[in-house]
């Protein structure tokens, strides 16, 4: 329970800075122990424009969801892929508390690689 208090005292700082913005929207990610999640947030009209779990059935496919590094990959492709689908280039990257490494780091590069600015 300790480390998870951590991580929303480091979530709650970095959002002070990192606000998202209508021409530059927040990509947030989420780590539970199961799932991975991935928002483009319009924080001006708090909206939603894009979003990717591993808990979307056409993600896992027929085996259950592994939230490891190799899936990050996946979900960071197919959020630059839906975003830029609503024109959305450039992003602000939130980590939501979480350190940038593992599975932050490889949703982020292959957000990256697939065309998103940040």
């Amino acid at each position: 329970m300790a480390n998870y208090n951590r991580i929303k005292l480091r979530h709650k700082r970095i959002r002070k800075r990192v606000i998202g913005a209508t021409e530059r929207p927040r990509l947030a990610v989420h780590f539970s122990g199961q799932h991975i999640y991935a928002q483009v947030i319009d924080d001006h009209t708090s909206t939603t424009l894009a979003a990717v779990s591993t808990a979307e059935a056409d993600i896992r496919g027929n085996k259950r969801a592994n939230a490891n590094a190799a899936m990050a990959e996946k979900v960071g492709s197919l959020i630059a892929e839906r975003s830029l689908q609503k024109n959305v280039k450039a992003v602000v990257f939130d980590r939501g508390g979480f350190t940038y490494h593992g599975k932050v780091k490889a949703l982020a590069n292959a957000a990256r690689a697939a065309g998103l600015e940040f």
